[in-house]
């Protein structure tokens, strides 16, 4: 290896090895907390805990009726959809589309087997844990499935986050990339937190949705830096590119 070969080796390990290694330490504390919630789930453990939260969010006396105002239900109803199958079906495939007809290739196929795979890791999660239903309190919305991990926390996250961040890579300013994260993280939150107020799931069930569905997400992210620029196209430099020609 030439000194040139070395020296430039050396910068790469010192630019990527530090930002790696707390990605991979974040994976790893991610999986033992997953690891011990799917156990305190299994072994009952965390039933009072579930029981006080759902119950808090309910009107004593009257368990059919939420906390709050109408209008938050309906809103609570319109915000969990964010998370269901036809929403993000819909968003991931016109996004995959794009990326296409923008002969991004590798990137399309990405995003699409991302997700896609993010959303059979859910279903093969609730097949194992196989959690039913919350029976404490009325169900606001009809559901047929199991319980644990909660699919449109996981999904959701999988789906926002991912795609969020795909897009922020591509970004030129930090204060973007940082709004495009952010807009990611709080629709996954909004959506986990829905399902909690529709009684459809305890609240474990939609932390470990949110976990799941993060980690594959930063997954994702890791194995993206292999295919997506950290910054977009400089406008003026293409600008000037074109003008000279």
């Amino acid at each position: 290896m030439s000194e040139v070969q070395r020296r430039g080796f050396l910068a790469r390990l010192t630019a990527y090895e530090p930002l790696t290694l707390i990605m991979l330490a974040s994976v790893a504390g991610g999986l033992f907390v997953l690891q011990r919630l799917t156990s305190e789930v299994l072994e009952g453990e965390t039933f009072r805990f579930d029981e006080a939260i759902l119950l808090a969010l309910r009107r004593p006396g009257e368990l059919a009726v939420p906390i709050g105002p109408a209008w938050l239900t309906h809103a609570v109803d319109d915000i969990t959809s964010l998370g269901g199958v036809t929403v993000l079906s819909l968003l991931t495939v016109l996004i995959t589309v794009y990326l296409v007809l923008d002969r991004r290739w590798p990137i399309a196929i990405f995003v699409f087997s991302s997700v896609l795979t993010g959303w059979l890791a859910s279903t093969t999660l609730k097949i194992l844990v196989a959690r039913p239903r919350p029976d404490i309190v009325p169900h606001l919305v009809e559901v047929s499935d199991l319980s644990f991990p909660s699919g449109h926390a996981m999904v959701s996250a999988v789906t926002y986050l991912t795609l969020g961040a795909l897009l922020a890579r591509t970004q030129r300013y930090r204060s973007t990339r940082i709004f495009v994260m952010g807009a990611g993280v709080f629709l996954a939150v909004i959506v986990g937190l829905s399902r909690i107020y529709l009684g459809v799931h305890y609240p474990t069930d939609v932390f470990a949705g949110w976990c799941a569905g993060a980690l594959w997400a930063l997954g994702c992210w890791l194995i993206s830096k292999r295919f997506v620029p950290s910054r977009a196209p400089d406008d003026g430099a293409e600008a000037e590119n074109g003008d000279s020609r």
